[in-house]
């Protein structure tokens, strides 16, 4: 009965570990696909699609600062765009689903400035806790 109780023990702290690897693993790739959706607002909001010689950045947006402030930060000094983005959980069903929502706020000003919507201070695991409460925001920076 002994044998039977640790080996339990060590089953039930082996699963333990692998849900929090996939715990990790889920944040990981949430994190990752907004940053894929983000580039790709970026792209599509931007004049030329974006130009130059080298590839444009993205950045995660202080809520309190604006993108041209931000991006002038950076050896990526022009502003593009400050795009807000949000997405739905689950695969579309129809062609008349919303799959997501974003905004363009320009970059001149902060726009909205709800912390909720900045990542850099978000929690690691608000990508899964939050979702449908809000956007998170990005700054669509070029080199000149």
């Amino acid at each position: 009965a002994v044998v039977s109780t640790q080996s339990e023990l060590e089953a039930k702290k082996e699963v333990e570990v692998l849900r929090n690897e996939v715990s990790e693993i889920q944040k990981e790739m949430a994190w990752y696909s907004l940053h894929v959706a983000a580039a790709a607002a970026c792209r599509g909001s931007t004049a030329t699609g974006g130009s130059g010689p080298h590839g444009n950045m993205v950045f995660a947006k202080e809520n309190t600062e604006s993108c041209a402030t931000q991006c002038a930060k950076t050896i990526y000094s022009i502003c593009d765009a400050d795009v807000s983005i949000q997405g739905t959980v689950g695969k579309a069903t129809s062609y008349t689903d919303q799959v997501g929502m974003f905004y363009n706020y320009g970059c001149a000003t902060a726009g909205n400035t709800n912390v909720k919507f900045d990542e850099v201070k978000a929690d690691d695991s608000a990508i899964l806790e939050g979702l449908g409460i809000g956007f998170y925001r990005f700054c669509c920076c070029r080199y000149p």
